[in-house]
C-alpha cells in the first residue's frame, strides 16, 4: 500500500496534465498518482492513457471538481491524500516531508504549506501565500478566511471516513468546506515553507477561482447556513459566532471591493453589479471600513496609473497591498 495518494482531477486541459503528474512523482518516493478525467470532450483521454505509472479513472458524466475529487478519493489506497489541480505543480520531496509531519503528530488531521504564486505558465512570481502559517486549533480562523491552499494539503484519509466526502454542491470552495470540517475535530499542522506552485487565475483564464463574486456569495451561504451550525460553533457563545461573521466580512469585503472596482475599470457593468449585490450581504460595518480605507489610499488613482503601466491589474493589487501594509506599520509605530 502506498504511503501517499495524489488525486489530480482534469477536464479539457490535456497540455497541462503531464507537468502536474511529473511534479507529483518527484514530490514523494512512495506515491500513488490517480488522474480523474471528468468526462473531457477532447483528447484528454488519449493523453491520460499515455501516462505511465498512473491510475486513470474516467467519469461517465461531468461531476465538477468536488465530485471528481471524491471519485479519486474513494479509489485511493494511501494513508495520506493530496488533491493537486492539473495546472499546479508540487515541489520536489514536499509530500515526503509532510508525511513525516503527520507521522510525528498523530492527532493532526492535515498538514499544509505555503504556495508560490505562479503566472499562467506556472512560473513563480516572487510572492507566496499565506505569509504566516497558523497551526493547532484553527477552526475559528478558518471560518473567517481560507488561508490553506488546496494543493498544499496532505490529509489523513481516516478523517474523511469520519466527516464525510467533499460537498459537490459547493464547487469552488469545496476544499475550504473540507478544511473547516476537519479543523472542527482535529488540530492542523503546517510546514512553513512553499510546497507547491499555484497558478493564479485571471478574469478570462477559465479557472474556477476566477468566478470571484459567485464564490464569495457561496461562501456567505456556507458560513451562515452550515459552518456556524456545526456542533462546535453551536456550542459556542453568540458573541463568538458574531465575531466570526464580522471577521469573515472584514476579509471578504476588501476582495469584493477590489473585484467590483476592476470590473468598473474594464467596463463590465454586469460583473460590477454582481459584486455590489454580494457586498450587500456582508456586515455593513466591514463595508464602511473597507470603503474608508480605499478612499484614504486613493485607490482609483493608483489603479489607473498601474493599469496604464506594465504592471497591469495583478501588479496593482500586489503593490496596493504592500502600500497598505507599510502604512499600517507606520501608523502602529507612530507615537
Amino acid at each position: 500500500m502506498p504511503r501517499v495518494s495524489v488525486v489530480i482531477t482534469t477536464y479539457n486541459r490535456p497540455r497541462l496534465l503531464p507537468r502536474a503528474v511529473e511534479s507529483a512523482r518527484r514530490a514523494s518516493s512512495d506515491v500513488e498518482i490517480i488522474v480523474v478525467d471528468d468526462a473531457s470532450t477532447d483528447e484528454t483521454d488519449e493523453v491520460c492513457r499515455g501516462l505511465h505509472g498512473v491510475r486513470y479513472l474516467r467519469a461517465e458524466r461531468n461531476q465538477g471538481v468536488a465530485g471528481a475529487r471524491n471519485l479519486g478519493l474513494l479509489a485511493s489506497t494511501g494513508e495520506y491524500v493530496n488533491f493537486l489541480d492539473d495546472d499546479d505543480m508540487r515541489l520536489p520531496g514536499t509530500l515526503d516531508e509532510q508525511a513525516e509531519v503527520l507521522d510525528s503528530t498523530p492527532d493532526a488531521g492535515l498538514v499544509y504549506g505555503q504556495a508560490h504564486m505562479g503566472d499562467q505558465d506556472c512560473a513563480p512570481t516572487g510572492s507566496f501565500y499565506p505569509e504566516r502559517c497558523l497551526q493547532g486549533d484553527v477552526f475559528w480562523e478558518l471560518l473567517e478566511q481560507n488561508f490553506i491552499p488546496c494543493g498544499s494539503v496532505l490529509f489523513r484519509k481516516s478523517c474523511v471516513q469520519r466527516i464525510g466526502l467533499l460537498d459537490k454542491h459547493v464547487a469552488g470552495i469545496d476544499d475550504w468546506d473540507l478544511w473547516v470540517r476537519i479543523a472542527e475535530l482535529y488540530p492542523v499542522a503546517a510546514l512553513e515553507r512553499p510546497v507547491i506552485i499555484w497558478r493564479q487565475s485571471t478574469a478570462d483564464s477559465g479557472q474556477g477561482s476566477s468566478r470571484s463574486a459567485d464564490l464569495i456569495a457561496l461562501a456567505v451561504r456556507m458560513l451562515r447556513r452550515k459552518w456556524l451550525s456545526l456542533p462546535r460553533a453551536q456550542s459556542a457563545t453568540a458573541d463568538r459566532r458574531r465575531l466570526s461573521w464580522r471577521g469573515f466580512s472584514d476579509t471578504l469585503s476588501e476582495h469584493v471591493m477590489w473585484e467590483t472596482t476592476v470590473a468598473l475599470i474594464r467596463g463590465d457593468l454586469s460583473l460590477a453589479g454582481k459584486g455590489f449585490t454580494v457586498a450587500l450581504r456582508l456586515h455593513p460595518l466591514s463595508l464602511l471600513r473597507t470603503a474608508w480605507k480605499w478612499a484614504r489610499f486613493s485607490t482609483l488613482r493608483h489603479l489607473a496609473s498601474e493599469v496604464s503601466a506594465r504592471h497591469g491589474l495583478s501588479g496593482a493589487k500586489a503593490r496596493l497591498k504592500r502600500v497598505r501594509s507599510k502604512t499600517r506599520e507606520h501608523r502602529t509605530a507612530a507615537p
